[in-house]
């Protein structure tokens, strides 16, 4: 007995436009609350969303410029936000780390809908010591270093058996070699030049709090010691329309 076809979806237009936005009821942000630096706040929204039952809400967008200068973006996960600024990691060989080799500059998205919240963040990019690169990889599950020990990120692979094989033979290493190492693994810190909040309303009467900085305790792009930087100087905060 055959089975049954798959029913056929509706139109493309018709699905996209029976999305519902923010029905569930929102919290409220007053700006004049918001503390002088974004960081505190930063570290209450995600509590908040972790309360919420915000599935992945470490995940975030990185957008970086090529060598022609045209944008790119990705999908990865939020490793600290400190004093340093906001970090993450990656292979320093990556189309991420060849671009931000040359243009050491990004920006942040979080989104988290369940709370009808928004976070970006712009900065210049630096990276980490080899000893925190190191830290930080071995610091994670067995199959985050098993990623890490796995073929070549952003090149081309022959076929996904091949792929198989060296994840297959990257994951036996990593249990047997806990403690190997992946000498492109790179950590990341974007030092956050702003930051900007956004409050989604029913009503649309979002709110969206910017924070510039204007002044530093080090320079832009230097590599802050654990005592010093962004969140040491200086923000202007600001409301803007939506």
């Amino acid at each position: 007995m055959s089975e049954a076809p798959a029913p056929t979806p509706p139109p493309f237009p018709d699905l996209l436009h029976a999305q519902r936005v923010w029905d569930s009821e929102l919290p409220s942000f007053d700006p004049a609350t918001a503390p002088p630096s974004p960081l505190p706040l930063f570290h209450g929204w995600f509590a908040d969303a972790v309360a919420a039952g915000q599935p992945e809400p470490h995940a975030m967008t990185l957008a970086t410029a090529d060598a022609e200068g045209l944008p790119d973006v990705r999908t990865l996960l939020l490793h600290d936000a400190d004093e340093r600024g906001f970090h993450f990691a990656s292979h320093a060989t990556s189309a991420k780390g060849h671009q931000l080799a040359a243009r050491p500059y990004a920006a942040l998205g979080f989104y988290w809908p369940a709370l009808g919240r928004q976070v970006r963040v712009r900065g210049p990019v630096v990276r980490c010591t080899p000893a925190e690169s190191h830290a930080d990889l071995h610091a994670r599950s067995t199959g985050a270093l098993a990623a890490a020990l796995t073929g070549t990120q952003s090149e081309v692979v022959e076929s996904v058996a091949a792929l198989h094989r060296a994840a297959d033979a990257a994951w036996e290493r990593a249990r047997a070699e806990p403690d190997a190492e992946a000498p492109t693994w790179t950590r990341y810190v974007v030092e956050p030049a702003e930051a900007e909040f956004f409050q989604g309303d029913a009503r649309r009467r979002h709110i969206r709090l910017r924070y510039r900085r204007t002044e530093v305790g080090t320079a832009p792009g230097s590599a802050a010691g654990p005592e010093t930087g962004p969140e040491t100087g200086s923000w202007t905060r600001e409301l803007l329309w939506p």
